[in-house]
């Protein structure tokens, strides 16, 4: 199969600890000994104190999504050294460039691409452009629920839902402030229209993602 995978900052980055960078280096060597594989890395606690500091310097957005690009390139980068030889040796800077890299037969790890994208969106774009099998989003939650369940206590969770429902709850939930979608709309519409079978979970463990890639696993399952 080919694979993307997109591991939030929050939870890869989140204490920029290099242990956690082993262990999921560890689980993607594994999925990649069957499946051609691809890791879209977002920018953590790290990115969004930088744009901080930007917008504190009344810096535009632009330039604030550039710098969050940035972070999410190093973590890129961190997460290639741990995989060391396994991983093409540096983060493709746009989609053209990931999928000419993939012919090396390497890991291939990248971050953002452009303002006004997050990883979000990058890596459902990369799975359109690829043609990828599944789009695996790892995320600090555990699924998609029926609203934000850090706002919301009766918030429920679903194992499934089509590319449309999902648009229909990040439309909701984007509409409060404050509040935290599976994923942004960007990547909900990209995964609607090419109707790529996505898997959002929690990443902490990235254990769990090499679950999922054997059909195993407790997330949420968007298909049409």
């Amino acid at each position: 199969m080919i694979i993307v995978v997109s591991v939030g900052g929050s939870v890869l980055a989140r204490t920029l600890d290099a242990e956690k960078f082993r262990v999921y280096a560890s689980v993607l060597k594994e999925i990649a000994k069957n499946n051609t594989l691809f890791v879209v890395t977002g920018g953590g606690r790290a990115a969004r104190d930088y744009i901080g500091v930007a917008r504190e310097l009344d810096a535009d957005e632009a330039t604030c999504d550039l710098i969050g690009i940035e972070l999410t390139r190093l973590n890129a980068r961190l997460l290639i050294a741990a995989l060391g030889d396994a991983a093409y040796s540096e983060p493709p800077l746009d989609y053209k460039e990931a999928k000419r890299a993939s012919l090396s037969g390497k890991i291939i790890i990248m971050g953002g691409v452009a303002p006004g994208q997050t990883t979000d969106a990058v890596s459902a774009v990369l799975a359109e452009y690829i043609g990828a099998d599944l789009l695996i989003n790892a995320t600090s939650i555990d699924g998609v629920y029926t609203s934000d369940p850090k706002k919301n206590r009766d918030a429920k969770k679903l194992d499934k839902l089509t590319p449309k429902q999902l648009i229909e709850i990040v439309l909701a939930t984007e509409m409060v402030a404050g509040a935290n979608a599976p994923v942004d709309l960007l990547a909900a519409k990209v995964i609607e229209r090419s109707d790529i079978k996505t898997i959002v979970l929690n990443g902490e463990k990235p254990e769990n993602i090499l679950e999922a890639v054997k059909g195993k696993h407790s997330g949420t399952v968007i298909k049409k």
